[in-house]
């Protein structure tokens, strides 16, 4: 059975220290990829972009600062816990973006209730789903270059 928790979340694109813009952004957790959560933004005039990360990043970077390849997590505030940085980057290119923590939280509170965290190995079979999801991005590179 898939299950789903979703949110939007409204977050700040952070272009330079100038200029940002709100942007309502999607965050997907789905129990046929327990580890994971997706943030899916639509800047304007592109298509929209969705990025996959490990839950357990998320939940650490609300806290410290997490991540070390192409995805990082932390606090804006080292002393307060009132907004969280996600940045992503591919090569040089990177986006930066800001969110209130407290709905970071609820949409991590709603995946913990439905895959308690350290469970995700309990719902399948994790080398399938692994196997598919590997298969599906490899696809997508294919026909995208």
């Amino acid at each position: 059975m898939r299950e789903t928790v979703q949110a939007e979340v409204m977050m700040s694109f952070l272009v330079s220290e100038e200029l940002s813009f709100r942007i309502p952004v999607e965050l997907r957790y789905e129990t046929c990829d327990p580890y994971a959560v997706r943030l899916t933004f639509h800047l304007p005039g592109d298509a929209p972009v969705t990025w996959a990360f490990g839950r357990e990043l998320l939940i650490d970077g609300v806290g410290r600062p997490c991540g070390e390849g192409d995805v990082r997590v932390s606090p804006a505030d080292a002393d307060t816990l009132g907004d969280v940085l996600i940045r992503l980057q591919v090569g040089g290119d990177q986006a930066l973006f800001r969110s209130s923590t407290a709905p970071l939280v609820a949409f991590l509170d709603r995946t913990d209730k439905l895959v308690p965290l350290g469970q995700e190995g309990a719902l399948a079979d994790f080398d399938a789903h692994l196997d598919e999801a590997l298969d599906r991005i490899l696809a997508e590179e294919q026909s995208a270059g």
